[in-house]
């Protein structure tokens, strides 16, 4: 996870410095002063689940016999997607500004299942599902950013994201709520353009309720989906992104 993280920092800093580095003279010297203004948005993410698996487990079977199962599921890789939006900012001071971005994340999650049951015929011993997401959120933002030094200025920013999950299928293993909601964290730069402003932004995003849709197990048909969809009873949705807004 660390090793992930600063594979994505190390190009957002460069960027940054580079940037950063571009000239002297002040362009668009006051964008910042307009009270609200409006821009799109673009960028790409990595989607990971923390999966909490229940451990053993007995069922009844259609015989009316009971068995124990022993299943684990894990996202066995970050997934990456990418996003697409619009936003409009609120002026609220020199230093902070409210942003509201409805947003488009489009993505896959890989699962995997593992029946630990030594005994089981091959076909049981291991499943896997691609878990497609495509999600709607609106992110509410609190932007505080340092005084402009020349064409950048960098910034922090946290906020929360309502969500709704457009995607589930009634025949997989695993479903996703069709609402969650992301706490939001990052950090940012602004770039003075002649003609635009360009603002880079790395920020990480955490669920803040069980994304897992805990009734779907009991709604399946097909029985021998059971054991493993009934493995797992809780689920976090995690997201880095990096997104270029365009002001």
């Amino acid at each position: 996870m660390k090793r992930l993280v600063l594979v994505l920092v190390m190009p957002f800093v460069l960027l940054c410095a580079a940037l950063a580095q571009s000239g002297t003279v002040e362009n668009r010297p006051y964008t910042d002063l307009r009270p609200f203004h409006f821009g799109i948005l673009v960028g790409s993410h990595l989607q990971d689940l923390e999966l909490v698996n229940v451990g053993p487990q007995v069922l009844t079977l259609p015989d009316g016999t009971q068995q124990t199962y022993l299943v684990t599921a894990d996202q066995d890789r970050w997934d990456n997607g990418f996003n697409v939006g619009v936003l409009g900012e609120l002026r609220l001071s020199d230093y902070f500004q409210f942003r509201f971005a409805p947003t488009l994340y489009f993505g896959t999650r890989h699962i995997s299942f593992h029946n630990m049951d030594e005994h089981a015929p091959d076909s049981l011993l291991s499943r896997s599902q691609n878990l497609k997401t495509v999600y709607i959120g609106a992110s509410l933002d609190l932007i505080y950013a340092s005084k402009r030094n020349g064409n950048h200025r960098p910034y922090v920013m946290a906020g929360l994201s309502p969500v709704i999950n457009l995607t589930g299928r009634e025949n997989d293993y695993l479903k996703l709520k069709r609402y969650d909601v992301f706490l939001e964290a990052g950090i940012g730069c602004d770039f003075y353009l002649p003609f635009f402003k360009l603002r880079p932004e790395l920020k990480f995003m955490y669920s803040l309720t069980n994304s897992l849709d805990t009734d779907h197990a009991s709604r399946l048909r097909d029985v021998s989906m059971k054991p493993y969809a009934m493995s797992v009873n809780k689920a976090k949705s995690k997201m880095i992104a990096l997104t270029f807004y365009f002001e």
